[in-house]
């Protein structure tokens, strides 16, 4: 049973071991060979360049394909509305959470590569930022990163168009949806070029660098897993309190133990679904909101990486020696990260996604801040995917609270 046990969590972990195990030679590479190792430098620009490609059609036809299949119901509709509701409202508070943690711990950036300055400033235009944002006037320029949120507001409509055209869109749905499962094994095939990628990328930061490079990543680390332990435990009790009084509290506690070692022992939040309806089930939440709440909640409703975002978002702006303070900025990044949420979803590897829409928003370049974005998001997923799996326990509960009334704790369950 121990192998077996050994055998799982290496399977599950196999991508982040191999990821940081290429992190970590390429450092050793670094430190031994210093400048020299800027032979080696191709390798990772290679896998970014290929990163990149890929993004565009990725984005577009996951995002259509999604709206395209949805079902019409008018029944599920009311409960649709509160459990989107109930997303989004957690996936803000965690942002914000995370946003007043890294404004009590900030991040120095005088041991981030400061010296870099921004290549790609925002550029001045007569089109007002939104009309910039959301839009292109040529469909060409659609197919650039650089419009990554025009790109997504087009797939939103290219998705309800489909979805509004009903059977003659039939054809169309089916298309868009083989298309974002070849996109999604063509991600999985350039990922599997990422400890190779990051770890010749890394290489070259320290050899030019030093080993100063790594003091950079532990304080961001330490703020975001200090900052979500709290979230954890205080807003997730308080949402608990919110769902069933101190009864609530009890249940919840009581039931995530399995779901929670689930998502941290599979780091995946579709792997949790069936430990999280089992939790759901013992909680006596009722079969049609358990039922709705957790498969919708896995790629849809994700409080880690939305903290996630905001400490990667935090880490790009200690780079270039920007200020992260001002409140626009942090308007900006709690938007991203509720893209991000409902984007990422989807996608393997989808946080990547988040990350590049940010770098894109905020015209940083592209090559210098990804790496550095994906070696942080890579380092905080058990975390993340800890956060993201067990807020679908939670939601439901404040789900059921909202639809069955404060009371429909009690009976169902009795305090041991």
């Amino acid at each position: 049973m121990s192998e077996h046990k050994s055998n799982s969590f290496l399977e599950n972990y196999s991508s982040i071991l191999f990821l940081l195990g290429g992190i970590i030679l390429g450092s050793i590479a670094g430190l031994l060979f210093g400048k020299d190792v800027e032979v080696i430098k191709p390798l990772g620009d290679i896998f970014l360049n290929l990163l990149f490609t890929a993004i565009i059609p990725l984005v577009f036809f996951t995002i259509a394909a999604s709206i395209a299949n949805l079902q019409k119901t008018e029944k599920l509709g009311k409960l649709f509305g509160i459990v989107l509701l109930v997303f989004l409202s957690t996936v803000i508070i965690s942002a914000i959470v995370m946003v007043i943690g890294v404004l009590l711990f900030p991040l120095d950036q005088a041991v981030f590569l400061a010296k870099s300055s921004l290549a790609m400033a925002h550029e001045s235009t007569t089109d007002s930022p939104v009309t910039k944002l959301l839009t292109v006037n040529d469909f060409y320029e659609i197919l650039s990163r650089k419009n990554m949120l025009a790109l997504i507001f087009f797939s939103f409509l290219m998705g309800f168009a489909t979805l509004n055209a009903g059977e003659k869109g039939k054809d169309f749905a089916r298309f868009l949806q083989s298309a974002n499962e070849v996109m999604k094994q063509l991600l999985v095939i350039i990922m599997k070029g990422a400890p190779i990628g990051l770890g010749a990328y890394f290489a070259y930061q320290v050899g030019i660098f030093g080993p100063q490079l790594f003091g950079a990543y532990a304080k961001p680390l330490a703020v975001y897993y200090g900052t979500c332990a709290f979230y954890f435990i205080v807003f997730f009790t308080f949402y608990a309190y919110f769902s069933g009084g101190l009864l609530g509290v009890k249940v919840f506690w009581k039931n995530n133990i399995t779901p929670s070692f689930t998502a941290i022992g599979t780091c995946s939040s579709i792997a949790t679904i069936p430990a999280n309806l089992e939790g759901a089930t013992q909680m006596k939440i009722p079969s049609y909101i358990r039922n709705v709440v957790i498969p919708l909640g896995a790629p849809l409703h994700k409080d880690g990486s939305s903290m996630s975002s905001i400490v990667k978002i935090a880490v790009i702006f200690a780079i270039f020696g920007k200020d992260f303070t001002d409140p626009i900025t942090i308007l900006t990044a709690i938007g991203i990260t509720i893209i991000v949420s409902v984007v990422e979803g989807g996608i393997p590897n989808g946080g990547y996604i988040g990350e590049i829409l940010a770098i894109t928003i905020y015209g940083f370049p592209m090559e210098q801040a990804l790496p550095a974005a994906m070696i942080i998001g890579t380092l905080v997923d058990p975390m993340a995917t800890l956060l993201n799996a067990n807020g679908d326990l939670i939601s439901a509960m404040m789900v059921t609270r909202i639809v069955e009334g404060k009371k429909w704790l009690l009976g169902q369950n009795e305090i041991n």
